[in-house]
């Protein structure tokens, strides 16, 4: 093994438990994805990564991420139940345990374990962390704009400020139901109303596979690729906020995910990767 790398790897460490710590609220999980992250780093090509920092970052929180979705589909820890279980012959390190709870308060965990995966990695990684959103939104699968504002909805929720956010998910909802409602009726008017001018679509490979564009710029063009064709899209919640999804059979195709600014669609993700179509948030709305 190449011992600069395991030197470099050894600097970041500390920065990584950090990182997986705040994000899991488990000393035992986070050494264990930060030994996960090295695994990785091991497996790969180390010359052709230019910013083993950022690269050891977006590993580590995308492990993270994955252990969240396991968790909520397996619950293992109740909330509050944070540390690990010490032995009766165990004496805790009183040190360790102050830089600890003056690094993470309990508090702030309790509050973490409330948010969605995607929006508990946004908040830390930005917020605590501070990473570009160029960089965190492709570990949670979103357009740097919609990991913005998944990170602005959850420092709402943690800052204990919950109605301006439910404001957003109800302004969000009209401006999706006009858009569905402009795309069913081919009412291309209608759509580029609620279209920003610069809105941006992009499509990942599996909604690509569709007939969907990958990337398309501009209200006209994305007003075309809707027009007439969503009759058989549903209402729903993606992660907590108002999108659509296309089902067939019961199962989901593609979840639209939509950021709204100034009351108009500003971006709109459609996304079709199976991994990402088993672990997203759907909740049914009504129109």
């Amino acid at each position: 093994m190449d011992d600069w790398l395991v030197l470099r790897f050894e600097e970041n460490r500390d920065r990584l438990r950090a990182v997986a710590y705040r994000i899991l609220g488990s000393e035992p999980e986070a050494e264990d994805a930060v030994q996960e992250t090295w695994i990785r780093l091991s497996r790969s090509d180390s010359e052709t990564i230019d910013n083993l920092g950022g690269w050891l970052t977006t590993v580590v929180g995308r492990i993270c991420l994955d252990m969240l979705r396991a968790r909520r589909v397996r619950p293992e820890h109740p909330v509050g139940d944070h540390s690990p279980a010490l032995a009766d012959d165990v004496v805790p390190d009183p040190e360790l345990e102050a830089i600890q709870a003056d690094s993470v308060g309990l508090a702030l965990l309790v509050v973490l374990e409330t948010l969605s995966p995607a929006e508990r990695l946004a908040f830390v990684l930005h917020d605590l962390f501070a990473v570009p959103f160029e960089e965190i939104a492709p570990i949670i699968g979103r357009s740097p704009a919609a990991a913005r504002q998944i990170a602005s909805r959850a420092r709402r929720r943690v800052r204990g400020t919950p109605e301006p956010a439910d404001v957003d998910v109800v302004r969000q909802k009209e401006v999706v139901s006009a858009f569905l409602s402009a795309a069913r009726e081919a009412d291309f008017s209608a759509l580029l109303a609620v279209l920003d001018p610069e809105v941006v679509l992009r499509a990942d490979a599996g909604a690509a596979a569709y007939g969907s564009s990958p990337v398309l710029a501009g209200a006209a063009g994305v007003a075309q690729q809707f027009s007439g064709r969503a009759a058989a899209a549903k209402l729903v919640l993606v992660d907590g906020m108002p999108g659509l999804v296309w089902m067939r059979r019961g199962e989901p195709l593609i979840v639209f995910s939509f950021t709204v600014v100034d009351g108009r669609v500003a971006a709109i993700d459609l996304r079709g990767d199976a991994e990402y179509l088993q672990n997203v948030d759907l909740v049914p709305l009504k129109g």
